[in-house]
């Protein structure tokens, strides 16, 4: 409806962010080495308080002007459009800026490390990955042989190895200390260990996926935190000695494959939403195989902190 005969003003916010973003991912389209996600992911509150600037300074304005004619509010359009003008340049100085350095943020970036045990008769692994997917399985003729993508320069991986005595100590982390924050799901670690040496893991995990397939890895102990996200872990297989594997954190959905022949005790608690146990039976607030007190090594696994959902499933 008009008032006074003043056509009522419509909101330019959604019409100008929507013609910005097109604008971004068509350019994106036509220079696939220039990537905008990371820039997005970082500045994109800056929306909402341009956006709430531009409705404080519509509410004074209407003080000052009690008679002016009512229409959609001005002061959210022009921050919509102040925001697109600022990820503009903060787009065009990090395609072209040394600050940004270049290309290097927005291309994914590749990198293989191979570490071996030397003299090592067990081995202490640390993981520390902001965000992202983690990858993890056995058969490498080396202790360790991985490949590591990543977009920007500060989520490079650190890998460090020493030896003490008889007893390693591999521990693989990214450059930033503020990976947490700023992880995308576009990093990417795939890890293979060698089987036939024990192994202790410990892996600290901000959000993402873990496809953990700990099957035939000499595992002697294993502790994930993670903030968020799916986990998919694998405790299939033979095991040469009793496994204690911790899964902690405020996990959506943990899918965990159990073995049949080798004894499972599960324990949940915390903020757990549902559990769904094929193959197990409940016994007091543990799950258990029938394989449990009989097989001549054990798995001990303790599932707590918010976890949406647990899938048991033990193997055919």
């Amino acid at each position: 409806m008009a008032q006074q005969g003043t056509p009522r003003r419509a909101s330019l916010v959604v019409p100008v962010l929507l013609i910005a973003l097109g604008a971004i991912f068509l350019y994106s389209n036509w220079h696939p080495a220039f990537d905008p996600w990371p820039i997005l992911w970082t500045y994109w509150p800056l929306i909402l308080i341009f956006v709430g600037l531009g409705k404080i300074w519509d509410t004074w304005w209407r003080r000052q002007h009690p008679d002016a004619p009512t229409g959609a509010p001005l002061g959210p359009s022009l921050g919509a459009i102040a925001f697109v003008i600022i990820l503009l340049v903060l787009l065009w100085h990090g395609r072209n800026g040394s600050h940004w350095r270049g290309s290097s943020v927005y291309a994914m970036q590749h990198q293989s490390r191979t570490v071996d045990r030397q003299n090592a008769k067990s081995v202490r692994v640390d993981l520390d990955m902001g965000a992202g997917d983690l990858n993890i399985s056995g058969g490498s003729s080396h202790l360790l042989e991985a490949d590591f993508d990543y977009r920007s320069s500060s989520l490079a991986p650190r890998v460090e190895y020493s030896i003490s005595g008889s007893s390693g100590e591999l521990r693989i982390s990214e450059d930033d200390n503020n990976n947490h924050i700023h992880g995308t799901s576009d990093n990417s670690w795939t890890l293979h260990f060698a089987n036939d040496i024990p192994l202790e893991i410990k892996i600290d995990m901000g959000a993402g996926h873990g496809n953990l397939r700990l099957r035939d890895i000499d595992v002697t102990r294993f502790n994930l935190d993670i903030g968020a996200g799916q986990v998919d872990l694998d405790l299939t297989g033979d095991r040469k000695s009793d496994l204690n594997a911790d899964v902690e954190g405020g996990v959506g959905q943990a899918n965990i494959r159990l073995p049949r022949k080798i004894g499972v005790i599960v324990n949940a608690s915390g903020g757990i939403g549902t559990i769904d146990a094929h193959g197990l039976k409940r016994d007091g607030d543990a799950y258990t195989n029938d394989a449990y007190g009989k097989s001549p090594v054990t798995i001990h696994l303790k599932v707590e902190g918010g976890v949406g959902t647990i899938n048991l499933t033990e193997e055919p």
